[in-house]
């Protein structure tokens, strides 16, 4: 039987390539990458976010074919602080290579062969000095020679040809006022720019899934201020940590989201822009997800996040209009505009009690403490409404409420109103959970 699994993912990637239409993502890619077997399927993705009106600007690195080519004259190299030193013998090779990387991808952004995904794309790119430099200068004693740092950024230039459909080639080369070229981080190239355009993603690739745990497990988000207490923490070392300050330096500076992925899994881009859950480890500096007080637009994911509980007998039955009176009690984690989860609180003032109703999460979600996150905002809201004693009724989930410090209690010491309207039938167990104010 023909599988129909592409369409239904096509369609529900619509909204991913109306929000990216127009907006500017940065690629910053190592030479590894470009010299790896997946580097084509990579090239095929970036004309297809071309075709979907996704302005793109590419910054690219080259330290292996620059290692390459120092070794092919001869010449050794030695690095301090993650950079190369570059002594003014070993600039010639640097743009030497630098140049061929150049050419090379616009070589393969220029193809166009029938019965290729190149066809008919016909990708105008563009490159130039957008980057001035200035020159590390000598740290610890050790004088860096002409490698460099990003001073300024020409913005304007690039966005203009952002504005005429072109894909920007950002080398990982500067320029001074002074009429030197120096070799920079390509790293700080990408991180840099995409602060500059104000830009809407920075993707950075690397060999992994993403950035890992100890124990081999990707690490899924962090915060700009989580990625950073890891970096002085030492928890994230050697080119990782290279690459992870990029993304955060970005996101503290205005980049809304920057992500961290594979260069060897092939369609990891794609999945990443156009896909709910992305591949990869996402930073983010702004709340990309967040728990907040419902708002009347959110009753349609609402509901559909809770009709499912509703027809499983898991949760009482609310139609949109109960909903529509009872919107302001309602708080619901929201991710990249989709409702994951949700939860009521009702206030009896009276008992000083308050009950925790309808609390439902996405079950792609419920493994990765958005239901904690939920119960920390419902128990932070009662509190300062007075409540000393939040109870819930439940028929499915008492552990996982037991867990979290609620405890068993009779039927009869529900508040005098809910009491009165406990339905028998359900025969829901009553915990609660005394709150310090």
């Amino acid at each position: 039987m023909k599988s129909n699994d592409w369409l239904h993912g096509f369609r529900h990637s619509s909204p991913y390539i109306n929000a990216h239409r127009g907006r500017t993502v940065v690629l910053t890619m190592p030479g590894d990458a470009i010299e790896h077997r997946n580097f084509i399927n990579i090239i095929h993705d970036i004309a297809l976010l071309g075709s979907l009106g996704v302005k793109l600007v590419v910054a690219f690195g080259g330290r292996p074919q620059i290692q390459s080519r120092l070794d092919d004259a001869g010449l050794e190299s030695s690095f301090a602080r993650g950079l190369r030193i570059t002594p003014d013998n070993h600039l010639p090779m640097v743009m030497e290579a630098i140049g061929g990387l150049r050419a090379y991808l616009e070589s393969q952004l220029s193809m166009g062969l029938v019965n290729s995904p190149m066809h008919n794309a016909r990708i105008r790119v563009s490159s130039g000095n957008y980057v001035t430099a200035k020159p590390v200068g000598v740290l610890d004693g050790i004088d860096f020679g002409y490698t460099g740092r990003v001073r300024r950024v020409d913005t304007r230039g690039i966005e203009q040809l952002l504005e005429l459909g072109h894909i920007v080639l950002l080398p990982p080369m500067g320029y001074s006022p002074t009429g030197d070229a120096f070799n920079l981080s390509y790293e700080d190239v990408g991180s840099q720019v995409a602060a500059a355009l104000q830009a809407e993603k920075l993707i950075v690739f690397i060999d992994d899934e993403g950035l890992l745990e100890e124990d081999g497990s990707l690490i899924r988000e962090l915060s700009a201020r989580q990625a950073s207490e890891r970096l002085n923490d030492n928890a994230v070392t050697g080119h990782d940590a290279a690459l992870l300050k990029a993304a955060c330096d970005a996101c503290v500076k205005g980049v809304r989201r920057a992500h961290i992925i594979s260069y060897v899994e092939d369609g990891a881009l794609l999945e990443e822009l156009f896909t709910r859950d992305g591949s990869g480890t996402l930073v983010s500096g702004d709340n990309y997800e967040q728990i907040r007080q419902a708002r009347v637009e959110d009753i349609g994911g609402i509901l559909e996040l809770i009709q499912p509980l509703e027809e499983q007998g898991v949760l009482v039955r609310r139609s949109r209009e109960m909903l529509e009176t009872e919107i302001d009690r309602f708080v619901v984690a929201e991710r990249d505009g989709t409702i994951v989860g949700c939860a009521a609180l009702y206030h009896y003032p009276e008992e000083g009690a308050g009950e925790l109703s309808c609390f439902a999460v996405d079950p792609s979600y419920r493994r990765a403490g958005r239901g904690d996150e939920i119960l920390a905002m419902v128990e932070k809201l009662a509190r300062g409404q007075g409540v000393h004693k939040l109870f819930v009724l439940t028929t499915q989930t008492e552990h996982w409420f037991r867990e979290r410090g609620f405890l068993p209690t009779a039927v009869q010491d529900l508040p005098g109103p809910k009491l009165a309207s406990y339905n028998t039938q359900r025969n829901s167990k009553v915990f609660y959970k005394p709150l310090c104010q």
